[in-house]
This record gives structure tokens, sequence and C-alpha cells, in this order.
């Protein structure tokens, strides 16, 4: 991967980064003084606490997608449970197949997700190569340099070493396809290539799986197992049939839900983008299967250009996008139907209202053995951090997976009834069971017999009947007792029949896309890093203005007293208004004062002098110009209320109100 720049262009500098948002209090690993001082044991990493201005950041995100979601797309918003009882999730399948595959290191005893190490071992190679391609020209392709060495060098400290080019493509190619690798694929891999921990290039075991739930119980007696959820959607399912009477039995609708969810993760890394605490924010849109999931307001976003990355392509060991327009996606059937691309084109918009980077977005499809084991269809949005390509949202097409397994389990009907415009004709075969002489005759499996005979197709039933016919009696596989028994015409006719329907009943499928916000933070974080004048001591934080932590900087002149009671005013009023702001009435020059607050995102500053005090005027500075406006305290206001609800832009303010050219300390 080519190596990342900020904003304007310079080299990122990742620890330098992470600096600031840990010293500036974005966020800080959890139990630090704890771990500091050598008091902790066991495996507490992947933990992470808050500060004042990541828990404000996270919260305007949120706000945003309550707006651009919940609000305009009418969504019923639920607050479920975080805890859930071990029979839910065996019902959903999350007990048995919600796992990832796990190596243990033969010497030190750590343990690493399987797929992440090959990552890589195998992308510390590549980087070597092209480091010793850099340093060696390609002239001396023959000299020996490039052959196949058995082991690659350690992840932490890559050497320049090339490989030949057959060897370079057949690693990106297994890059390209590496959620593709199910367990003995992966363990192949790791033997064909020699993977080993790079953390002391130490063996490692074959991969098992390891399912990654938290598992409790529920209870004094401690006989009611449970699981912290893994995501929030079982909670909408559960709650179908009432969410859909909430709705007047209308069809389309979406349920919401925004809340902690916990996964046991293997070996957490990558700060925020791997932890095993998460914030989700997650939409099931219920949709009628017949009719190709149509979206009524598909039309809105057909003509958006994102930028696709299809399963064919990473089959084919590539990485290149498609760009291409939503509506010509889903015409294609690159994109299953309608609904799915909706929900992919208004992902993006979301991604790009709250500052992602346009250029640092695609849409990755998921691979066969990668997709959820609910999944028809699956992509993921993933954002470009120096981290590498990072899934920040899931947009699956779940099927009617969900509704079925519980409706199967409880035996409630998850379903929707709507009045057929036409009566529709029906021709079935039908059993009749003569109850009277069945019972006596099977006694305490009788109600097992009944069901066996009842669950039989439409195809089984007419083949039944044509061997009822002509010999009396027929042979029926009774899943409760295990064994197949034999019914004869004296207690069961199988005829044809037809019946009118007035009522059409359905489960409904149910699109899906889940947001982690962690990872929307942490990445839109990394997209408006930048730093002035090539001094990488002065970073800036280009956070719009809708999610920024705090939206106004009160700046005064200096520490004089004559300024104490117009900074507290002009706090209370913007307050009042309902704008965060901060004042900064430090002794520390305004430049000073500014560059500091820069940090923090705040996209507004406002600078009270002598003037200010003499005739009520202000000064208005915009972050990432620093340029300035001068006006009286209510053009200004009014200003700032423009700008955040989106009316206008800087440029217009800027436009409209008299440039102030004083000293401003950015200089």
């Amino acid at each position: 991967m080519a190596e990342l720049t900020t904003r304007n262009g310079d080299p990122f500098d990742r620890t330098l980064f992470e600096s600031l948002l840990k010293r500036r209090l974005f966020y800080t690993e959890s139990f630090e003084i704890y771990r500091t001082s050598g008091n902790l044991k066991g495996d507490s990493r992947g933990l992470y606490d808050y500060g004042p201005p990541g828990c404000a950041l996270q919260s305007n995100i949120v706000d945003l997608w309550r707006k651009h979601f919940v609000l305009q797309e009418d969504m019923l918003e639920l607050d479920c449970t975080i805890l859930t009882p071990e029979e839910v999730f065996k019902t959903s399948g999350h007990v048995d197949k919600f796992e990832d595959w796990m190596c243990k290191d033969l010497k030190k005893g750590d343990f690493l997700r399987a797929d992440h190490l090959i990552e890589a071992v195998l992308e510390a190679r590549l980087k070597g190569d092209k480091a010793a391609r850099g340093i060696a020209g390609e002239s001396d392709k023959a000299d020996g340099a490039g052959k196949k060495k058995k082991k690659g060098p350690k992840v932490s400290d890559i050497r320049a070493m090339k490989l030949e080019d057959s060897v370079v493509s057949e690693y990106e190619e297994v890059l390209a396809k590496i959620d593709n690798y199910d367990g003995p694929e992966l363990g192949a891999l790791i033997e064909k290539y020699d993977i080993q921990n790079p953390d002391g290039d130490t063996p490692v075991s074959q991969p098992v799986p390891f399912n990654l739930m938290f598992k409790t119980t529920v209870g004094p007696s401690s006989a009611s197992p449970g699981y912290l959820r893994p995501e929030t959607a079982q909670g909408q399912f559960l709650n179908f049939k009432k969410l859909l009477d909430y709705s007047q039995n209308s069809m389309p609708f979406a349920s919401a839900s925004i809340g902690k969810s916990f996964r046991n993760e293997i070996s957490p890394r990558s700060g925020l983008l791997r932890v095993r605490e998460f914030l989700m924010a997650e939409i099931e849109h219920f949709v009628d299967p017949e009719g190709g999931k149509k979206h009524p307001k598909f039309d809105l976003i057909k003509d958006l250009q994102l930028s696709f990355l299809d399963r064919a392509t990473q089959l084919g060991g590539k990485t290149s996008l498609k760009k291409t327009t939503v509506g010509d996606a889903v015409a294609s059937r690159m994109v299953d139907n309608e609904t799915l691309g909706y929900f992919l084109g208004r992902i993006y918009l979301f991604l790009l209202k709250i500052g992602v980077d346009a250029n640092k977005v695609r849409f990755r499809q998921h691979m066969a053995n990668e997709m959820a084991h609910y999944a028809t269809d699956c992509w993921d949005a993933e954002l470009q951090t120096t981290y590498g390509w990072i899934e920040c949202v899931g947009c699956a097409d779940r099927s009617a997976y969900d509704l079925t397994v519980h409706s199967k389990k409880t035996g409630e009907p998850l379903v929707v009834r709507e009045s057929r415009r036409e009566p529709l004709k029906v021709e079935e075969w039908q059993i009749e069971i003569n109850k009277p002489r069945l019972g006596p005759l099977f006694k305490k499996n009788a109600k097992a017999v009944e069901a066996a005979l009842n669950s039989l197709s439409q195809s089984d039933r007419e083949s039944l009947a044509t061997t009822l016919e002509g010999n009396g009696i027929v042979s029926v596989t009774v899943p409760e007792m295990a064994e197949k028994v034999e019914i004869s015409k004296d207690l069961i006719r199988i005829v044809k029949k037809t019946r009118i329907e007035n009522i059409r009943e359905y489960i409904p499928n149910v699109i899906e896309p889940s947001f982690g916000i962690g990872r929307i933070f942490y990445s839109l974080l990394e997209h408006v890093y930048w730093h002035r004048s090539n001094d990488p001591a002065r970073g800036v934080l280009s956070l719009p203005i809708s999610v920024a932590p705090t939206k106004v900087l009160i700046v005064p002149l200096s520490t004089h007293q004559d300024f104490v009671p117009l900074t507290k005013k002009l706090t209370e009023d913007l307050r009042e208004l309902g704008i965060s702001c901060r004042a900064d009435e430090s002794s520390a020059s305004i430049g000073k004062r500014y560059a500091r607050n820069d940090e923090l995102g705040i996209p507004l500053g406002v600078t009270i002098d002598f003037d200010s005090v003499k005739d009520g005027t202000i000064t208005l500075r915009e972050r990432d110009s620093t340029k300035q406006v001068r006006a009286s305290k209510e053009e200004v206001f009014s200003a700032v209320e423009s700008l955040m609800s989106g009316k206008e832009k800087w440029e217009d303010v800027f436009a409209r109100l008299p440039e102030f050219l004083g000293q401003s300390g950015d200089e």
C-alpha cells in the first residue's frame, strides 16, 4: 500500500497523530495506572475510555447518524438489553458459527488471529522487497539478490530483501483473497510461507476456531448461561411482531438500534480499530422478498458514483476498483438488489457528511468463505487509514434467516399478513388424518407422527398419494422417533383440493447496514488531520462543524480584567443558543491558544479585544484558513448559527462580513 499523506500532502506520522489524540484526551487505554504500575494481570487489552472531546465527537457522530437515517428514513428505534440468554444465540447460530481462526505461539504461548498474522508477515516481506528495489535499482535482477529464501524478515525489523517477481505476485494474490480462506487453508498458507510470530520469529500452531462471544451467567444460581451481545440485531428481530404492529402492518419498514456490543477479540490491535467493547449503530430494513427487493427512493441515489471492489476481482487476486454508479451496479447485478444498493448510497453520503475523505472510501464485496452464515450478499464500506483499508460499515442481505429460525424455535409466527388485491386459487395436496384411530395406535408418539405428516412437502404428498392408492400403506420418517413408521389408508387420506387465499402471508427479508462507530471515529480523525507550515508540532483536526466536539473557542486578547465580564457573557449567550463553546483565558499568547485548540478541531474562534469592550464588536476566526472577520456580536452569532445549520459556508460569511487583518498569531 502506498504511503499515506495528511490532507495537505505531508507524510503521515501515525505516532505523532496518535500522541495528539491521547494527549488531548480523545481516548485513553482503560485501567492505565494499573497497567503501568504492573498491578494488572491477564489480558485486558482492547478496552478504551473516551475523554471529553472523544465523548463529544462520538455523540455528534451518533446524533448525525440518527438524523441521517432514523429521522430521514422514518425508522423505529429500539434500545435492547445487552445480556442475552444462551438459547437465543444457539438459535441464531452464533454459538456454533461466530468464530475466528486462532493460532498459538508454540514457544511463548501468545494467541494470534491467523489471517492477521499472515497479512502482517507477507506485507512486511513486500515492504522489504520495495525497499530493496528502491536501494538496488532494477538493473541487478540477475545478481542473485532475488533468490527465494525460506524465511522472510521480521515485521518489527523490515530489512531490504528483494523477492522474485513471481513471489511478489503470489503474495499480492494471497493478500487480495485473505478474507476468503477458511481455517485449513490458512494453516496451509502458514506452512507454505513459513509464517512465524513476528514478535520473536517463533513458530505457531495450526489454526483452530475460537468463538468471539463473552459468556456469562444470569441469576445467583449461575444456572442460566448467557452472553454479552456481539451485535444489536437479535433484539430487533425478536421484537419484529411488535414493531410490525406499531407500524400498522405497513411494509417495508426499518428498525434501528444504537448500543454497546462485545467481542472477545483474539489479539486486539490497531488502537480503536480492533477492540473488545465498542459502540454499534445497526439498521434492520424489513422488505417484501417478492418483486426484486426494490426501494421506493432508489432514484435519489442511483446516480451516485462509488468505488467497488467486487468478489470476482478479489478472487482473481486483484484489488483494482470499479468506479460506477449505484444504478449501474444494481442493473448489472454486481449489487444484488435496489434496497441493498440504496443503503450503500446512503452510507456513502453519511460518511461524507461527517467529514470522511471521499478518495479514501471503497465498497468491498464479501467472498463466499467470509460471508456471515445468515447473509446472501454483503458489502463493506472500508476507509483507508495508515493501518490499511478498515471495514467500518457492513451492509448485508440477511434474507429471511433470522426471523425464520426464531419463529421455528419459538412457534411464534414472525410473518407479515396482507390482504390480496385479488383472491388467489391454490391447488394443493392436503392430508386428512383420522385422529381417533391414529392416537390409540401410536400413543405417546401420535403428535410426533402428526407433525411429520403435516411437514411433508407438496411433492412428497403427491408421491405418497399415488403409493397409498396403489399399496394401501405408506412409510413416513418421524424425526422425533428417529425411524420410519407405516401408515395405512384407514389412518390418512391424501387428496388434491383447491382453496381460496384472500390473505398473503410471508416472512420478510432483511437488509442490514451495521456501523462500527469507534472505527468510523478513528478513521475520520486520520482523514482530517494535518499540520501547519511543515511544523508537526502544530497539528490541526479539520472536523466539520456538524461533528466537532466544540463549535466555538472564545479567546480574550489577554488576562486583562476588563475582558472577564464579556468573556463570561459571550460564553453564556452561546450556550443559551445550544452552541458548545469553551473559553481559553490563559496567559499564553493568542497564537499558542489558537494552535492548541486547533488540535481539538474547534472550527471557529471569537477574539475579544479592547475594541470589543468599547463598541461590542468581536472577531470571528475560521480554523483551517485562519482568516478573520469583524462584526457585532449579533452578526457574528448569526453567522455561527448559519454555519452550524449548513445554510452558509465560511466563504459566504467571509464575503459578506468585513475582513479583519489584525495580528492573529497564526503566522
